[in-house]
C-alpha cells in the first residue's frame, strides 16, 4: 500500500473537512486569473450559461478554461486514492471524469474551445499557463 495513508479523523470529522473545500475560486483559480490579468486579458468567471461553469471564459474567442484539482478530476502524475472508502472514491472519481468529459463535449459541439489545466500545473508556473491560454485566445480572435 505504498502512497496511501490510512485515515486518523473520525467519519464526523472527515466530512465536515471535506464540506470545506471550495469548488469555485481555489488557489489555482485565482493563480491563473492574476496572470491572466496582468498580461492584459480579461475573461468572465464561472458564467451560468455554459455547461460546466468553466472557470475562465473568453467569450468573443469562444474558449473555456477548466483549472482541474489534481484529486477531483483524477491527475495522473498526482491523484492518490484515499485508502477508506475505496469504492465511493473511485465512482466519486469516475463521475467526475464523465461529468468534466461530457462538459468538454457540449462545449466543443457548440463551437467552443476547452482548455484543461491541472492545479499542478497552475501552482508551478502561473504564467506559463496564461501564456498557453492567450496563445489559444489570440488565435481565436
Amino acid at each position: 500500500m505504498s502512497g496511501l495513508t490510512p485515515d486518523i479523523w473520525s467519519p464526523a470529522k472527515r466530512s465536515e473537512v471535506m464540506s470545506r473545500i471550495r469548488g469555485e475560486d481555489t488557489g489555482p483559480e485565482i493563480s491563473l486569473r492574476r496572470a491572466l490579468y496582468s498580461m492584459g486579458l480579461r475573461y468572465r468567471v464561472h458564467p451560468s450559461d455554459l455547461p460546466g461553469r468553466p472557470d475562465i471564459v473568453f467569450s468573443r474567442a469562444r474558449v473555456a478554461v477548466f483549472v482541474h484539482g489534481c484529486f477531483w478530476h483524477g491527475c495522473p502524475q498526482h491523484y492518490s486514492a484515499p485508502i477508506s472508502r475505496r469504492g465511493f472514491w473511485k465512482r466519486k472519481l469516475t463521475d467526475n471524469r464523465r461529468r468534466d468529459s461530457r462538459h468538454r463535449t457540449t462545449l466543443q459541439r457548440k463551437g467552443w474551445r476547452v482548455i484543461e489545466i491541472w492545479e499542478h500545473e497552475v501552482d508551478s508556473d502561473p504564467a506559463a499557463c496564461a501564456k498557453r491560454v492567450i496563445e489559444i485566445v489570440k488565435g481565436r480572435i
